[in-house]
């Protein structure tokens, strides 16, 4: 275990994040919103550079971290990103600029995801990422299968909640909706399905059916 724990940490420092990024983490920080560590930002961009996506739909805005990191994998697409917080998309959307991304290739939308992902077309998006109230995860992922195309793949953060979804003795309401989500997920024959334990765990589904 101890050696596998040591692993974790040198796979997690092995990555170095663009100096524009880095200043949104800190300026995410300032502000106490806790940004994707950049291990888990790195592992988005190698799966949108995979995927080659061409719509990318985001669960959670931030100060624009995760989207930065997103894009950097996927030059040519367009990112909606969805946040309630609509201050913290303003700072998003200078980031956003000042990482030279042009204007019609960010599309930020304010309000509550489950208001807004409704009223979304479904099987519209090549990529979701879903970084929103652990509260409504098991709603997004329903949303986000909805919304992603065929072969397109939907990621969840948070997935093994600070490390509490393994914790027998943890049981309250946001571990066991994540313990419920795996579970649905895990026997589905809809998607194929991958857990990373990177940062507090990614869950990665690409779906195979319409």
């Amino acid at each position: 275990m101890p050696d596998k724990l040591l692993s974790g940490k040198f796979a997690e420092e092995f990555i170095v994040e663009r100096p524009d990024i880095a200043l949104m983490r800190q300026h995410s920080l300032e502000v106490g919103v806790d940004p994707i560590i950049p291990a888990m930002g790195a592992q988005l961009a190698v799966l949108a550079a995979a995927t080659r996506p061409t719509n990318i739909i985001e669960v959670g805005t931030g100060l624009g971290v995760s989207g930065l990191w997103l894009l950097s994998g996927a030059p040519e697409a367009v990112l909606t990103t969805i946040d309630s917080e609509l201050d913290y998309q303003t700072v998003a959307r200078k980031g956003f600029a000042d990482a030279g991304l042009p204007a019609n290739r960010i599309r930020l939308i304010g309000g509550r995801a489950e208001d807004v992902l409704p009223r979304m077309n479904e099987s519209s998006y090549d990529l979701v990422f879903i970084d929103g109230d652990p509260a409504n995860v098991i709603e997004y992922v329903e949303h986000g299968l909805r919304l992603a195309r065929r072969g397109g793949t939907v990621t969840v953060a948070h997935a093994l909640w600070r490390g509490r979804v393994a914790d027998p003795a943890a049981r309250d309401d946001t571990v066991a909706g994540f313990r419920m989500l795996l579970k649905e997920i895990a026997s589905s024959d809809a998607v194929l399905t991958a857990l990373s334990p990177v940062g507090d765990g990614l869950l990665q589904m690409t779906k195979l059916t319409d």
